[in-house]
Parts: C-alpha cells; sequence; structure tokens
C-alpha cells in the first residue's frame, strides 16, 4: 500500500530540508501493492515576517522570539467540544494547540475553532486535534457520524475501504476546522478492552503485526487524502501492556517481544513518512525505566534507531503513571521537553493555571540550564513543520 508522505518547509532539526507538499510515496508497501493517490493539497500558513539581508529560515525567526513566547508553542491545551472558546485566552497567549474532550459538540464549532485560529498574538494558528479513532474512543459523532472500532474495520473490511471510509472521516473533520486527528492506534493488541488493564482491545486493528500494520497505514492515509494530519500512537506500542497508564503505572512487553511485535506497526509508519508520532507514558523494559515519554533513551531509539524525523507528541502527561513520579504537568512537561519530544499535551481541571504554570517551569528551566535553549527551540521548530507554517512567507 502506497502512502501520501508529507514534507514541510522547515529545516528538518534531524536531517533534510521538508517542503509543505503532501505526494503519494513511491516503493514504500506494507502487506502489498496499491495504485497512488492524489493527496489533498496541504496550505501554508502566512506569519509574521523578519527583515533581513540573508536567507530567511524558521530557525533564525525562531531565535529572536523571547523563551515565553517558545515555551506557549509546545503546549497543547485541552477544551470542552462544547465551548471551545472557554480557552481563548490561552490560544492568544500563543498555545501551540488544542484538544477538544468531551462528546456533546456545540453545533457552532466550526465557527468556534475559526475564531480561536485567529486569536493567537504571535501570528501562528494553533493545531485543533480530536481523538476521532472509531468504536469506543470518537468524541465528534454528534457531527461526524459514527465509524466502527478499529478492530472491527480490520476484521471486516479491506484496506482500500478503511482508507475510504478515513478520508470521509477527514473532511468532516476538516469542515468543522480541525487540522489533526490523534489516530490511528498502531498498537498490535487482541485482547479485551478498552479498559483499566487494557488500554488498546478494540482500539488494536489486530493482533497481527502486519495486519494492524496495513490497516493502521489505510487510514492513516486517507486521513491525509482528506485533509487532515494523522498522529500514530501509541509507540513502542501498548499492546500487551501491564496496564492502562491513564490510571496506573505500567510497562509495555520487552524490547525482544517489541521487535517482532509492537515495533512492526510503527517501522511500517516512519518508512511511509507520517509526520508525527504519539509516545506513551509506559515504561519499556529493555530501553528505559522511566515513562517513555519522559525518557531520552526512548525519544533516542525513536529518533536515532528507527530514523523517525517528524513531530513527537506526547500522550496525556496528567496520567496516573506520571503522577506516579510525583510530578506535575509543569514538571513532566520540562522533563519530556528535555528529552526530546515536541508537544506536551495534557487535561486538568484548570487547564488555564495548568498552561501558564507549565509555560513558566519551561522559561525558568532555561534560564538555570535545566533546559538548553536550543532544545526548546528544536521542539519548536518542529511543530511548525508539523503545522505547515513558513515564518518567511509573507
Amino acid at each position: 500500500m502506497l502512502i501520501g508522505k508529507v514534507h514541510r518547509s522547515v529545516s528538518a532539526r534531524r536531517g533534510g530540508v521538508l517542503s509543505v507538499l503532501v505526494f503519494a510515496l513511491s516503493g514504500c508497501t506494507v502487506g502489498g501493492g496499491g495504485t497512488p493517490q492524489t493527496a489533498a493539497p496541504t496550505t501554508t500558513t502566512q506569519v509574521r515576517t523578519t527583515s533581513t539581508t540573508t536567507t530567511c529560515t524558521n530557525r533564525k525567526v525562531l531565535a529572536g522570539w523571547p523563551n515565553s513566547e517558545l515555551a506557549a508553542q509546545v503546549v497543547v491545551v485541552p477544551a470542552s467540544d462544547a465551548a471551545p472558546l472557554a480557552v481563548s485566552s490561552l490560544v492568544a497567549g500563543g498555545a501551540g494547540g488544542v484538544i477538544l474532550f468531551g462528546s456533546n459538540p456545540t453545533s457552532q464549532l466550526a465557527g468556534q475553532l475559526a475564531q480561536l485560529k485567529t486569536l493567537n498574538t504571535f501570528g501562528v494558528a494553533p493545531s485543533i486535534m480530536s481523538d476521532e479513532e472509531g468504536g469506543a474512543v470518537q468524541r465528534l459523532t454528534v457531527l461526524t457520524g459514527p465509524i466502527p472500532s478499529a478492530r472491527e474495520m480490520g476484521a471486516t473490511m479491506s484496506a482500500s475501504q478503511i482508507e475510504t471510509l478515513a478520508k470521509s472521516l477527514a473532511i468532516k473533520l476538516s469542515s468543522l476546522g480541525l487540522t489533526v486527528d490523534l489516530a490511528p492506534v498502531l498498537d498490535v493488541d487482541g485482547g479485551p478492552g478498552p479498559s483499566n488493564t487494557n488500554p488498546d482491545g478494540t482500539r488494536s486493528f489486530s493482533a497481527d503485526p502486519a495486519v494492524a500494520a496495513k490497516d493502521g497505514l489505510a487510514f492513516a492515509k486517507g486521513l491525509i487524502q482528506g485533509g487532515i494530519t494523522p498522529v500514530v500512537k501509541h509507540f513502542p506500542g501498548l499492546g500487551g501492556a501491564t496496564g492502562n497508564t491513564d490510571v496506573m503505572s505500567a510497562s509495555t512487553p520487552p524490547l525482544s517481544t517489541l521487535l517482532t511485535v509492537g515495533l512492526v506497526p510503527f517501522r511500517a509508519a516512519i518508512a511511509a513518512g507520517l509526520p508525527a508520532v504519539m509516545i506513551s507514558n509506559a515504561s519499556v523494559p529493555g530501553i528505559t525505566a522511566k515513562p517513555a515519554s519522559l525518557s531520552k533513551a526512548a525519544v533516542s531509539y525513536l529518533r536515532n534507531v528507527m530514523g523517525f524525523k517528524g513531530t513527537i507528541i506526547t500522550d496525556s502527561l496528567s496520567a496516573q503513571s506520571i503522577s506516579n513520579l510525583g510530578l506535575s504537568v509543569p514538571q513532566a512537561a520540562v522533563e519530556s521537553i528535555g528529552s526530546g519530544t515536541d508537544l506536551v499535551l495534557y487535561n486538568t481541571l484548570d487547564p488555564a493555571l495548568t498552561f501558564k504554570q507549565t509555560v513558566d517551569a519551561l522559561v525558568v528551566a532555561v534560564s538555570d540550564g535545566t533546559l538548553a535553549r536550543r532544545t526548546l527551540l528544536d521542539a519548536v521548530e518542529s511543530d511548525l513543520s508539523f503545522k505547515g507554517v513558513d515564518l518567511c512567507v509573507g
């Protein structure tokens, strides 16, 4: 199956120059061949410009940004899909993204999201995200209509049918103003769930790594064709995990098992050029005793062993597996960005306070040397690439 590969016009921090184009990737197959299809056009966002006598790059522009502005860009804030404008001040304050929660979206969602995108005083619209996986995890069904779970898709639909379904979903999401779907799940799992003991269950396409890869990539390809950026999850694979990190500390199977099972779909996604990976909050025996989202070793494995060049997004740093370490969201965010991730997610009762505390913590970490400023710049540069933003256009 051929996947549309996303390239963007920001210098990739670990190799190559990416252009803001979506095109069919030749010669990358997973479980069979297919005919390339034309991907949806990607729009470059025009934002604040800079005057210079040398060649302008995002990195050069970002070098002039204050640390508080950089810090805000790596934080994704939670918002109710019933009242997304409640986070207007956070978006105006530079939040890099908004993730929608709830299951009762306002009928005015499209208009309110369009308004949110205009509020960022730094000129960079936030990514608008949701978890639209199908089955038990889909938040906007009132507006988009339901789709089957990944497991049902894998058992009853061809890869081509999955791709078509995902494209139709993406077109609807895009019409509402969303830009990112935190899907598909690439975890390899055949057990019951999702539950407190198994985070996957029906969220997984299959217990067969090759099927999970083929069908997961078909879903991702459909999203891209419909104008939505996919985020594959949960690296390095939660299939067979000891529990659900939302409610307990948990570990993945050991690396020796992941090599032939859990990592198979992620290898396929990286080979296909998919733009973003969500990293899990589980520890990974053989790589790290810490949650992967806080681990330099886990990020290094994804970057340097598996060759991923795109954007790394955390699972929610509000998870019990994080708080069990005695870490607040701001503390975890500093550790995560310092480990090499690019965007941090959370969901707390007071999103505004958590946003302020997280930005402040990142700024202090840069000031006292706990976090290198170049590392924060790397993250923001990756985030702008993920959005398709060129600061030099205009």
